[in-house]
Parts: C-alpha cells; structure tokens; sequence
C-alpha cells in the first residue's frame, strides 16, 4: 500500500506541475497568489511547484509587480531562453531553417538553395550543415539544443522516416533516426503542410480558429487539416495529400501515379509551365513583372488563381472549414490571385458552406512550414518537462 500511495503523490505532483507551468507560459507575468487562483491548487502547493520550477529553470522570478494593495508581489516569467530549438522547411529546390528560444521566437534564420536533381546523400549533407550551422549560432543556455523540428514535401510515417516525396524523387529516408544519432536531440519530422498549419494555427492567421485548412502552395500542393483545433493526420498518419486530388479526370500524369492532380494545374510549378515560353524561370521574376503591370503575366495568375479556387471550393465542400489559409510561396501572388480565387470559390461552393466561411492568406509568409517545424520541437519538449 506504501508503494501505491507513494506512486499517487508522485502522479498527483506531476499533474499539479504541468498545470502550473502551463499558467506561467499562458498568462505570465503572474505572481503565485495569482497562479493559486487561476488553478485552484493551494497557495503552499503552488510555492512549492514553482520553486521546483525555478531550480529546474525553467520559471524565473523577475521581482516586484505593483501593489494592489498589501505587499507587492513577486511575478514570475516563463524562461524562455532556458533551451532552443530548430526548425526546418525542406523544399523541392531549398532549405530553411530557424534557431528560436522556447516561445517561438526567431532568433536566427538562412535560407540555402537546393538543386532539385542533388542526389539524397548530397542533400542530406546540405541539411545537416545548415542545422550544424544554426546549433553553431545557438547561445549558452541550461538545455541548449531541445529537438530539431522538419517540415518535408512528402509522406511521413510515425517513425518520422520519409515514405514518398514525388517532387524530391525521394522515397524510403529514416530522417528522424538520420537527425538523432547526428546531433543527440529528439527530431520530428512531418509533412511540410501540416508543419505549416500549425504555424499559422499557433504564430499567424489560424490563432483561436477552431477548424482550418492550411494550403501549401508551392512547386506541389499539399494541405494541413485543423479539426477542432487539432491537427488530424488519419488512421496511418497521411492524410493532407489533397494537391493529389483529381481535377481533370484525363488530365496530365502526375509523379505520384495518378493523373489531373490539382498541384499539376495551380502550384507555382503550374506557374512556371505556362511562363517559360516567355522567358520566366523562377517566381521571382514573374512577381516583378507583375508589378511592373505585364498584362500577360497578370492574366497567368489569374488563371492560376482560378484553379486554386476550384480545388478550395472542393474542400469547402468536403471539410466546411471556418477557414482556408493560403501558404507557402505562392502567398506572395496574392495581390494577383486574390480576386481570382474568391470569384472562383464564391460560385463553385455551397451557399450554406459560404456563409461563415473566410479565405486568409498566411500571416507568416512562406515561413508557415519553419515556424511550424520549430514548434513541434518546443512542444515536445514541454510536455516531458510537465512530465518530468
């Protein structure tokens, strides 16, 4: 009975600690008393679990708050330069990557590019440089390196080995095993889009929204599903591959084995098909001359824009989402797709799935994927720490 009742306390302080770490990093500054009545638990109980908080470091004490009327309290601070984590957007033709502290926030960044025809051994090289170059970067801290977080253009399997990515023509990488015997720190690794969805969901345009889809439009498509605030990944954790819809029912072969999929008709590899005949070889250029008004390029958003529109229609229909949010390197476009892909949307889905619907574009730019990646990294590292 001893044993029992000395495996409950331990249960009991466990939970009790996740709780109070969960109040700082939610609504800190808070002083104890504060923490007390937000939770519940008794003011010695709280003490003590801040403490224990503040000798593991991951709680500061940063003084005295003002008075609201008796002594002036003493406010605590989430340490949030405790550790760091790094994130990373794999592209089809780059690598990005970022260093944050334990909120999220940015504290270096690079950007390489990535020959798409590099072999995987030669690629892998380039990944691990720039990870080794972002740890390189990191400041002194308690916990350093906490986990290294990756988005990729591909299907991933609960081992973080990456299954198929038609567009990178890699299949069959144990990345996560490649990542942890490298560098000694947890590493997970999942679908580029659903990277980005929680990104927007936690840093940008999906905050508070309860039902999203994330769509990644970039050499592919590939979108991040929010349902009721959770990301949902289906039974063996692939859903999201709906850049591999079928539009055209005899349409074009695509990498992955069907044919007429949506990537083929509205990713920016789309784009560049319709623009190479003009001399346009990358998304830049074609941005430019946009600006610079070049009608005929204006007029190839426009339809990019409407086949977007006809694929987001679809999953309107299919997901009745509060919102869809545009991403990834296409969210540059959006003063030259916006109006196509809303027209498109407003007459392809149904009326009642319109009526508090919105379309957003990414807050984040076509750092979603990063931001995301590097979340996933701080997250899994908070939770052992409620754990521990």
């Amino acid at each position: 009975m001893a044993t029992k009742k000395t495996g409950d306390l331990a249960l009991v302080k466990k939970i009790n600690t996740a709780i109070v770490l969960e109040a700082v990093l939610r609504h800190a500054p808070l002083s104890r008393a504060q923490i007390s009545e937000r939770t519940g638990l008794n003011k010695a109980t709280v003490s003590n679990l801040v403490q224990d908080l503040i000798d593991r470091h991951l709680v500061l004490d940063i003084g005295q708050g003002e008075s609201s009327g008796g002594r002036k309290p003493y406010l605590l601070m989430f340490h949030a330069r405790a550790g760091y984590a790094i994130g990373i957007d794999l592209g089809v033709n780059y690598i990005r990557g970022i260093l944050t502290d334990l909120e999220g926030t940015v504290i270096e960044e690079l950007e390489r590019t990535l020959d798409q025809h590099e072999s995987e051994t030669v690629a892998l090289e380039r990944l691990t440089a720039c990870i080794q170059e972002l740890k390189d970067a990191m400041p002194e801290s308690p916990y350093g390196l906490v986990g290294i977080g990756v988005g990729v253009p591909g299907i991933v399997n609960d081992e973080g080995t990456l299954l198929f990515a038609p567009n990178l023509s890699w299949s069959i990488i144990p990345l996560r095993a490649i990542l942890e015997e490298r560098f000694g720190v947890p590493a997970m690794i999942d679908n580029e889009a659903n990277a980005g969805a929680q990104g927007e969901q936690k840093y940008g345009a999906g905050r508070g929204i309860a039902n999203q889809i994330y769509v990644s439009v970039g050499i592919g498509i590939g979108t991040g599903i929010i349902l009721n605030k959770e990301l949902y990944k289906g039974t063996a954790g692939f859903s999201g591959e709906l850049g591999h819809l079928s539009i055209e029912a005899g349409g074009q072969p695509c990498r992955c084995g069907n044919r007429g999929c949506w990537e083929l008709y509205a990713s920016e590899n789309a784009l560049l098909t319709q623009a190479s005949p003009f001399g346009y070889r990358d998304l830049d250029a074609l941005l430019r001359a946009a600006e610079q008004g070049d009608e005929k390029v204006i007029a190839m958003f426009h339809r990019i824009g409407e086949r977007l529109g006809t694929g987001i229609a679809n999953i309107v229909n299919v997901f009745n989402p509060d919102v869809v949010i545009i991403g990834n390197r296409m969210r540059r476009a959006e003063p030259w797709i916006r109006e196509a892909v809303a027209a498109t949307v407003g007459s392809r889905a149904l009326a009642y799935h319109r009526d508090r619907f919105r379309l957003l574009y990414a807050e984040l730019g076509d750092r979603s994927a990063v931001r995301g990646a590097a979340h996933y990294a701080i997250s899994a590292f908070l939770s052992k720490m409620k754990d521990a």
